[in-house]
């Protein structure tokens, strides 16, 4: 029904009672869906639901403490859920296949450095360490040396090397080595720590220093005489039965009263060299201060002691003399001086190495055959080397730059005769210098050689120096290596012979070593003259010594393998020291790296230029 609106617009009229209940729910119920619902606050709430009721909290006693129930069950479930993912994923990590990371195989010159230095195990005299186990056959021997000697300066001369086939200590070669040893230490540290030999080379030289500190009074400030040998060697004065040389016999079985021999006055080459090995020792040991100030304090002695009354400690008279005869003194106190100066800082060695005076003494500018061939006689070559080192890296200038700078050109004549292209020095057809001129016994001077020709390459690397001139000619430092590693090459197998010359390196090398202990069963005591049928066996020496680089060939390239012939067959302390040297020269070269230019002198205070004179006034 629709009626008017007094405003004007129709009027609808709604019949509420006709429409059912059911159709006034429906409407309800859709205008429930329309209204849009609003949430109640916590009155309204609490209007509907009354007053909240609150959970009760669960605990877990663990005894010390109340934990929440809840947050144990967490954490307890955290762990076992850890434990559980763990162990899968070890499972599965042991389970996968893995690619090992194998370090690169050692060169050969690493190798061979390894074995080289067993040699001086097999060499130890007195009481030997309770870790010498490279040596198997070897045991103590000699231990009283020196011992009961009435009215003498020294308690004992127990310990020491051998120098080689024999039971006699020499001590002049014996510093050389030692001396040649702590040059290589402080050179290539890095190189002998990455061949895992740098505790063992050091408990090698001081095997030696300690016995050294014994020969002489290192306590004291002056000294007035020292020992130079232990043992004798000369035959013909009726005591055959109490020589090491004639005897053959293993040192262990020596029970006979040794005898011991003394320099007096006139010892100046044997002085000199006894303080460059201590003096060299003491920056091998300078993170041991008191033990490297003792080896300081004795090279000073010692090198005061050969300043007094010089002359060479080999008379014709002395049993050194048959031996180890020294040809002249004034390149040992070049030697010592440099050393001293090195380990101590003390300008007053320096003023006195870089005198003309001295350096013409020491035959710096002359012209022999032997120029330039190091050897545990001639130092000359090997103290112009460690001088023209301070020149490259300090550069100290006037008033020391005259003499290092001769120094400096000389070393390099001195590599230059090494050279092929330059024919000083005669080589064997399968490419062995031959420093000696073709004498027996010739690789203790192409090892020396070659480690000279490396260091000197290494030292220019180091003062960004591509090279050297030879006269007009100008020569990179790869060829110094190549004549290094030529030469070694050769002594370990590379060679016509197709032989190593050092025991136990490669396939093949000499098996009838002159030496008494390699040559007798371990277990066999023999008398003097009843270890002579083990001298004269065709059969090889029952023990290997291992590291041993015996005499070597002839001018030829030949070889004979017998052990009666010493000039083949007989290695000796100062040969296998300038192998040793030579080896960690080359050794792992692209991995390591070269010298060490520091520690040499880290005694070495900074030098202040002194100005030099005005030039004389002009005249005309």
């Amino acid at each position: 029904m629709y009626g008017r609106d007094p405003w004007g617009g129709p009027l609808e009229i709604n019949a509420a009672d006709s429409l059912t209940d059911d159709d006034r729910s429906r409407n309800l119920q859709d205008l429930d869906r329309a209204t849009p619902s609003r949430p109640l606050d916590e009155t309204q709430q609490s209007w509907l639901l009354g007053p909240k009721v609150l959970k009760k909290k669960k605990y877990v006693d663990l005894g010390c403490i109340l934990v929440s129930r809840k947050i144990f069950l967490w954490t307890l479930g955290t762990i076992v859920v850890t434990a559980l993912l763990s162990g899968f994923i070890t499972l599965i990590v042991k389970k996968l296949p893995h690619h090992s990371h194998k370090e690169p195989p050692l060169d050969n010159y690493t190798i061979a450095l390894r074995i080289g230095l067993k040699f001086f195990n097999a060499q130890q005299s007195g009481k030997l360490p309770k870790n010498n186990n490279s040596v198997k056959w070897r045991g103590d021997s000699c231990l009283q040396d020196g011992k009961g000697d009435p009215g003498q300066f020294y308690k004992d001369l127990v310990g020491g090397y051998y120098d080689a086939g024999d039971s006699i200590k020499f001590n002049f070669p014996m510093s050389y080595a030692m001396t040649m040893l702590s040059w290589s230490v402080i050179e290539y540290r890095a190189k002998y720590e990455a061949a895992g030999e740098l505790d063992h080379v050091k408990e090698l030289i001081k095997w030696g220093t300690d016995y050294f500190l014994k020969t002489f009074n290192s306590s004291a400030d002056i000294i007035y005489e020292m020992v130079e040998q232990v043992g004798s060697g000369v035959s013909g004065r009726g005591n055959e039965l109490h020589n090491d040389h004639y005897c053959w016999m293993r040192p262990e079985d020596i029970h006979y009263k040794r005898t011991v021999s003394q320099c007096y006055s006139g010892c100046s080459d044997l002085a000199a060299e006894m303080a460059a090995a201590l003096a060299s020792a003491s920056i091998v040991f300078k993170d041991d201060r008191l033990y490297s100030e003792k080896l300081v304090h004795g090279a000073k002695t010692l090198y005061k002691f050969a300043n007094t009354n010089k002359n060479r400690y080999s008379k014709p008279d002395k049993e050194s003399s048959k031996f180890y005869n020294s040809s002249m003194y004034e390149d040992e106190l070049l030697w010592g001086g440099a050393w001293l100066y090195y380990a101590t800082g003390n300008v007053t060695y320096l003023e006195g190495v870089t005198t003309h005076y001295m350096a013409k003494k020491a035959g710096a500018f002359g012209n022999s055959p032997y120029y330039g061939v190091f050897s545990w006689d001639n130092k000359l070559p090997g103290a112009q080397l460690l001088l023209t080192r301070m020149r490259l890296f300090l550069s100290p200038g006037y008033p020391y730059e005259e003499l290092l700078s001769a120094f400096h050109n000389q070393t390099g004549r001195v590599m230059c005769s090494y050279l092929p292209y330059y024919k000083k020095f005669n080589r064997t057809n399968g490419g062995l210098i031959q420093l000696n001129h073709g004498a027996p016994q010739p690789l203790q001077y192409v090892a020396n050689a070659a480690f000279l020709a490396a260091l000197f390459s290494d030292y220019l690397d180091a003062a960004d120096t591509p090279g050297w001139y030879c006269g007009p000619n100008f020569y990179t430092t790869e060829i110094l290596r190549d004549f290094s590693r030529s030469q070694i090459d050769y002594i370990l197998g590379k060679n016509p012979r197709k032989m190593s010359y050092v025991v136990g390196y490669g396939q093949r090398y000499p098996k009838q070593v002159h030496h008494r202990g390699a040559s007798i069963p371990k277990n066999k005591r023999e008398t003097c003259t009843g270890g002579l049928k083990w001298k004269k066996s065709k059969k090889g020496n029952p023990n290997t010594i291992d590291g041993a680089m015996v005499a070597g060939p002839d001018k030829h390239d030949g070889f004979h393998d017998v052990r009666a012939n010493y000039n083949y067959t007989e290695p000796t302390l100062a040969g296998n020291a300038g192998l040793v040297a030579a080896l960690v020269a080359l050794s792992g070269e692209k991995a390591v790296g070269g010298i060490d230019k520091n520690t040499m002198f880290s005694a070495v205070p900074p030098l202040l230029m002194a100005t030099p004179p005005p030039p004389a006034p002009w005249t005309p």
